[in-house]
């Protein structure tokens, strides 16, 4: 009878345990400042800009030569 309630405290000190180490490791995240943070998403703006415009192209010459080819 007595076992059950050794699992749950066994469980709620795990839990416990776990929570106290996920706070103590966010402690030690470098959190971005609001101008990182700006940078890096124009950073990831441009870059997906320059990649569609890059694959708009690609697919407009396939295309015209798939057309060339088949009319």
């Amino acid at each position: 009878m007595g076992d059950w309630i050794q699992q749950l405290q066994d469980g709620v000190r795990h839990g416990t345990d776990f929570i106290q180490e996920a706070w103590q490791e966010l402690k030690k995240v470098h959190w971005p400042t609001r101008k990182e943070t700006y940078a890096a998403t124009l950073v990831v703006i441009v870059v997906v800009l320059l990649i569609s415009a890059y694959l708009a192209l690609v697919d407009l010459a396939l295309t015209k030569a798939i057309q060339a080819v088949i009319g």
